[in-house]
């Protein structure tokens, strides 16, 4: 069900802009991977690039090659709705459907799809993506309330249990925590955790306790100057990244000397 991410020379380009330079990376399938590095330095931009949700914006474009296992997601006539069945993203702040139940909102990937499921098997699609989100059991009595009436912490959660409705091989989340208090920071760690089991995880995060907590491998990103392309500066288990780094500027960065 999980997937290995190969990047090879990948370049994105925001209209004439190159926004992230030359990065190729593999991770390995359920596995979790950090990306760290300051603000602008195109961590999110590459994250976006892994399943094409970058290119929602006008002019954006990626050159170069990115696979999930042997499929190329930028080869020709490739869909990238398709891609983001395959490749799940939850966004830095909580952004369940505000009209939408908290069923709705579990379900809401099928419906994207013009799918048609059978109560029974919506109902069994919901329990299975909330549990695996750790929300069943605060949920299940108020199915059919609002998904924006829950606390900051399970509307992540909720959007956690969205992603994984449509069982995706890749679970891709942009700074998760950001938003939350350290309790529900704490329950999003643990979740990982446990989502890994299943999915191969990026997540991007500014919190390098956080990065050293829940990864196995982190990716440093970095720019060499103001107005320059963002690049991969080094990349390796998390430990060594943060114990005994190669790279000058890795070691600068998280012994908190800038960034």
């Amino acid at each position: 069900m999980s997937k290995s991410i190969t990047a090879k020379n990948l370049n994105v380009y925001y209209g004439d802009f190159l926004a992230v330079k030359d990065v190729s990376i593999e991770v390995a399938p359920k596995s979790v991977t950090a990306f760290i590095g300051p603000s602008g330095c195109g961590k999110t931009t590459f994250l976006r690039s892994l399943n094409r949700m970058h290119e929602v914006l006008p002019g954006a474009r990626v050159e170069g090659e990115l696979y999930l296992d042997d499929d190329n997601i930028y080869g020709p006539g490739v869909d990238p709705v398709t891609v983001r069945s395959m490749v799940g993203m939850v966004f830095q702040r909580p952004n369940p459907f505000p009209t939408q139940t908290i069923r709705e909102n579990v379900l809401a990937g099928y419906k994207l799809n013009g799918a048609r499921l059978s109560k029974s098997d919506a109902d069994d699609i919901a329990e299975r993506a909330l549990r695996g989100a750790n929300l069943w059991a605060e949920v299940k009595d108020r199915l059919d309330k609002p998904g924006s009436g829950l606390s900051g912490g399970q509307q992540q959660r909720l959007c956690i249990a969205r992603a994984v409705a449509v069982e995706p091989e890749v679970i891709l989340m942009d700074e998760p925590c950001s938003a939350l208090d350290p309790i529900s920071t704490l329950a999003i760690e643990d979740l990982i955790a446990e989502l890994k089991e299943q999915y191969t995880i990026v997540v991007v995060t500014h919190n390098m306790q956080q990065a050293s907590r829940v990864s196995e491998k982190t990716a440093f990103f970095n720019i060499r100057g103001t107005g320059e392309p963002g690049e991969l500066f080094e990349y390796d288990d998390t430990a060594t990244i943060f114990n005994n780094p190669s790279n000058p500027e890795t070691e600068r960065y998280v012994t908190g000397q800038f960034g």
